[in-house]
Order: C-alpha cells, then structure tokens, then sequence
C-alpha cells in the first residue's frame, strides 16, 4: 500500500503544481476569461487516464492466462520505463518547469481556445497516462487480492490534490527538489520490483526462459501473509521464492540508476534549492482563487 501511495503522491502532485502554475499565472495576468477552456483540458486529460486505466483492467481478462502474462510483463517493462525517464526529466528540470509552462500558455492564448484546450490536457495528460500504467502494473504486481493497493493509490492522488491548493494558496512552504529527488529515489526502488514481476510476468507467459530456475527460496523464513512480508511485499515487491532471472534483472536496474539518480550532477545550483518561488512550492502569490 505504502508504494501505491507513494506512486499517488508523486504523479498526483506533478500534475497539481501544472495546474497551479498554469491558473495562478492566469489569474496574475488577469486572464480569467481562460480558465474555463484550461479545466476544460485537465478534466479531458483526466478522464483519457482513468478510461486507459479501465481500459488495461477490464480488456486484460479477456485474454488467456498466457497472453495475460504477456500484456502484463510488456507493459510492466514499458511502465518502468517512463517512470525512470520522468524521476531523471523532473529531477533535472523542476527549476524551470514554471518558465516553461508559461512559454507554452502565452502562445496558447494568442492562438485561441483550443490551444488552451491542447495546453492543458497535454500539460496534465502525460502524467495522467505514466500514473495510470505504473499503477496498473504496480497493483499487479502487488497481486494481493484486495483492495489496499487502490486505496493507497487514491490516498496518495488526495494528498497530492490538498498539498497542490496549499501551494496555490501560499500556504505551505517545501524544497520541492529535495522531494522529487528522495520520491524519485524510492520510486526507482518501487520501479525495480516492478521490473522483476514483468521479468516473472514473461517468464509464465514462456516468451522468457528459467522459470523453475530459483534464485534462493524462503518461503519458510518469510511468510507472505505476515505483517512484514505483506509490508516487504508492498514496498518492494519481494517474493520469496524468485527466479535468477528476477534477481539479476533487479540488480542490474536498481543499482546503477540509483546511484545516476541520486548523484548531484547537473541538476540545480545553490545547494540544491530551486530559486522560482512556484516550484519551491513557497508562494505562488496570494492570487485570488480561480
């Protein structure tokens, strides 16, 4: 539950610090009167995720168990994918994201409402698409039958939601750097039991060999149904009993993107903290609500 949150809580407040920037900036120029084209967008963009989210669900148990394994370790690959891609693109761009943004709705407002319509669902849809395919394939992997994965998910996506209109409202103040790098670490760390399930997923499927092949076995040791392998299982994605192919493919993820990751080369100056008052998450201004 606590990986499904933190997968929440990342993306959720991505897309709420574009939906921040984007209406504090509108309302700063007084250009209310393009608001409603720019939620018009988010709430399209919001919608496209959960239909795909829906849409990996429900069309995935119509397939076979073997070409379900297949979808699943596929998609579990191409979800670890654009999640390590968009920890290393925030990481190295937070400081600008505010600037950018703004480029892009200046141009959108001199081309009319449907560009705003494109800026915003763009702005929101692409971290609206990676969340729901990192989370289907995280609660995939979680495989526990229940529901705490969503919750987890839906907890995290609140979290994010409140902490977004505290920003915009001026009244909280955090180092996002600081927090897109350790959620981003963790995140990465989430990405590597993912991975390992996909490898698992196309083991099953037989489009992979050594499936009997185990690495260490201690389903004695760790029972999956007590509190702390449930807890390992959550975090990790531990298995007890996996394959050499799992642990290997884990390894050789984890190890060299979390050192890529977490070495401070070309990411921001000044200690580490971002200048722009909108991304440091300080005050975006006392902007009267939109």
């Amino acid at each position: 539950m606590f990986s499904n949150y933190l997968i929440g809580l990342r993306e959720g407040l991505e897309a709420s610090l574009v939906v921040c920037i984007l209406i504090a900036y509108l309302v700063k120029t007084d250009r209310r009167d393009a608001l409603r084209p720019i939620w018009a967008g988010i709430g399209v963009a919001v919608a496209l995720a959960l239909g795909f989210g829906c849409a990996l669900e429900f069309g995935s148990q119509e397939l076979t168990f073997e070409a379900q394994e297949a979808l699943g370790g596929s998609l579990s690959i191409l979800a670890v994918c654009l999640v390590t891609w968009m920890v290393f693109w925030m990481r190295r761009t937070a400081r600008h994201l505010r600037s950018e943004l703004h480029g892009k709705l200046d141009a959108a407002l001199r081309m009319g409402t449907g560009a705003l319509v494109a800026t915003a669902f763009l702005a929101v849809g692409r971290e609206g698409l990676e969340t729901a395919l990192f989370v289907w394939a995280s609660v995939r992997a979680a495989g526990d039958g229940t529901p705490r994965p969503l919750v987890g998910v839906a907890l995290g996506i609140a979290t994010a939601v409140v902490l977004g209109w505290l920003f915009y409202r001026g009244a909280l103040r955090i180092n996002l750097s600081k927090f897109f790098t350790w959620t981003g670490g963790m995140l990465v760390v989430v990405a590597a039991g993912v991975l390992a399930y996909g490898m698992h997923d196309l083991q099953e499927a037989r489009w992979l060999p050594g499936l009997s092949d185990k690495a260490f076995d201690v389903s004695d040791t760790v029972d999956p149904a007590s509190w702390y392998g449930t807890l390992l299982k959550g975090v990790f994605n531990f298995q007890p009993d996996p394959t050499v192919l799992q642990v290997t493919v884990w390894l050789l993820y984890l190890v060299p993107t979390l050192a890529l990751f977490l070495a401070p080369v070309g990411f921001a100056s000044g200690k580490g903290k971002v200048k722009e008052p909108d991304e440091q998450g300080s005050r975006p201004s006392k902007a009267p609500q939109a």
